[in-house]
């Protein structure tokens, strides 16, 4: 065994995708315990930004710092929409003799400039409506007050219940957000349910994981149950278990998934039976593979020593046959969880994914994402990050699987 993993991390291939996987893994077991929020708390609303959010009440109530800065251009550019600066581009054209080559609508103080030194609401401005004047008018003031800075009044209610000036706030006033008492930061912002995103990826990725594993680990001991059986009893046996596998095999798996996946119900489709009926029906190629192997094995020669000096078949499978094809399982078992995790993102997206309030997977994050339209909303967060983890995940397994391939497959191996 220390022989074989020297083996193994003798290989880029396997140690990159190794290096992956345990990343995508530490985050899953550890950000989770360390985050403020529990994966299912609705922290905020409906697909917040990320960013770091400030309590505003304990803004007002924080010490005040004057700073000699001009916020005038910060404010501009908040007052300046991209809609805004084609507005003034196409007034500056139509009414303010401005050649068209000689306006930057991404040079915010050229444009106001421009604009201060052309644009009057006395101008006739032939071929407007009198709405689309007053919008240029109206536009005009908000950069006007923009420039010149804004002043905010607070007002709190005295003992006798009448509203009376207690503060003002200059635009030149900031606070230290340390001394903010109550700060939320969301790295990749809310999702549509308003909970923390990377709490919950990091919990879907544990969860998608743990059904990957389970599927896999059932796939792969049927499939290596059938495959030894099969390949070393050979005969009626053998035409019994080979004819049950090509049935599971003509027909398509993820069908199959679908049917039984349906079949269970909503109610009773928790992670573990999810993870239960992927692995019942990923299992013919691993037993198919297997097959092959323990033919080529069944008739040598210390597999027919064994068989004269008496053992039994369990004794000749796990001693004499099992340890030879034990590469190909691992290898077998790596692709087994990479196709869990995967056929999990399938079903959830189809609707036919684990049914639970407590827990989230990676594939229900996506069909959530895609009910609440996120890719329309603009709400990159939402889905970007969650295709990204499976895109990892699985690229990282079949990388480990490749580079065990290439070490433990004569045909593949590197001189």
């Amino acid at each position: 065994m220390k022989h074989q993993l020297k083996q193994a991390f003798s290989s880029s291939k396997f140690v990159l995708g190794f290096v992956l996987f345990s990343i995508m893994l530490l985050l899953a077991i550890f950000y989770p315990i360390f985050s403020p929020f529990d994966p299912m708390e609705m922290v905020g609303s409906i697909f917040y930004p990320p960013g770091t959010y400030v309590s505003v009440s304990d803004t007002v109530q924080a010490t005040y710092n004057g700073f000699n800065i001009d916020p005038s251009e910060a404010h501009l550019k908040a007052a300046l929409s991209p809609e805004n600066r084609e507005k003034m581009k196409n007034w500056l054209v139509r009414f303010g003799g401005v050649n068209e080559a000689d306006i930057d609508i991404e040079d915010t103080v050229a444009l106001v400039d421009l604009w201060d030194a052309h644009y009057s609401s006395d101008n006739p401005q032939e071929g407007l409506l009198s709405s689309e004047k007053k919008s240029y008018s109206r536009l005009d003031k908000s950069l006007a007050k923009a420039k010149t800075g804004i002043k905010t009044a607070l007002y709190t209610e005295n003992s006798d219940g009448e509203m009376e000036e207690s503060l003002i706030i200059s635009d030149r006033d900031y606070v230290r957000v340390n001394d903010v008492a109550n700060t939320v930061t969301l790295p990749l912002g809310a999702d549509n349910f308003g909970a923390d995103m990377l709490t919950k990826l990091t919990n879907s990725i544990r969860v998608s994981l743990q059904i990957g594993l389970v599927a896999g680990l059932i796939a792969t001991l049927i499939g290596l149950t059938i495959g030894l059986l099969a390949g070393f009893l050979g005969g009626l046996v053998d035409n019994i278990l080979t004819f049950l596998t090509n049935i599971f095999t003509v027909i398509p798996s993820f069908v199959i998934l679908i049917l039984i996946a349906n079949s269970v119900g909503q109610a009773g489709r928790g992670p573990f039976v999810v993870a239960m009926i992927i692995g019942v029906t990923a299992w013919p190629w691993t037993a198919r593979s297997v097959r092959s192997q323990v033919i080529s094995l069944r008739n040598r020669d210390h597999v027919n020593l064994s068989k004269l000096s008496g053992h039994s078949l369990p004794h000749i499978i796990l001693n004499d046959i099992l340890p030879y094809v034990a590469s190909y399982v691992v290898m077998a078992l790596i692709l087994q969880v990479s196709s869990g995790i995967l056929a999990e993102a399938q079903l959830s997206m189809l609707g036919l994914g684990p049914s639970t309030t407590t827990t989230t997977t990676l594939g229900m994050m996506m069909n959530w994402a895609q009910q609440y339209t996120a890719h329309l909303s603009g709400a990159w967060w939402a889905f970007i990050p969650v295709i990204l983890s499976v895109a990892i995940i699985s690229f990282s397994l079949n990388l480990m699987n490749t580079g065990l391939d290439q070490i433990f497959n004569p045909q593949l191996r590197e001189d």
